[in-house]
């Protein structure tokens, strides 16, 4: 697997489409980093990170739904791509749905929303795109 990333948005995507209350996905730091920031920003209830018979372990994803029964995301995108990175400065930075929605970066202060990266005035590679 190349693109840890995309296997964790997808898998991600396809458990809350399928009303699953958990999902795991491969552990990284980048991939630890997203769920810090998806849990900050209220899109997912908890995660909590599991060794299993391999050295890299997993990341458990607890999905959060609505009282009706509706997943809190609605959408979850790949932004940046191995082959196509996309990065942004503080003042380029995408608002997605007019604000309603989070963008995940990739700093060099780590893995931040659009939120924190503006407050602490750096830019860096856009991840994904949710809401």
């Amino acid at each position: 697997m190349t693109d840890t990333i995309a296997d964790m948005l997808c898998r991600l995507r396809n458990a809350a489409r399928s009303r699953h209350k958990t999902v795991d996905v491969k552990n990284s730091r980048i991939c630890e980093g997203i769920a810090r920031v998806l849990k900050e920003e209220g899109y997912i209830a908890d995660y909590c990170i599991l060794d299993d018979a391999t050295h890299q372990g997993l990341i458990r994803l607890t999905i959060k739904y609505t009282p009706a029964g509706d997943s809190i995301i609605q959408d979850i995108k790949r932004a940046s791509r191995p082959g196509c990175r996309i990065y942004r400065g503080v003042n380029e930075f995408p608002k997605v749905i007019n604000g309603l929605g989070v963008a995940v970066f990739s700093t060099s202060r780590g893995v931040l929303s659009d939120r924190q990266a503006r407050q602490r005035n750096i830019g860096g590679e856009l991840l994904a795109t949710v809401y």
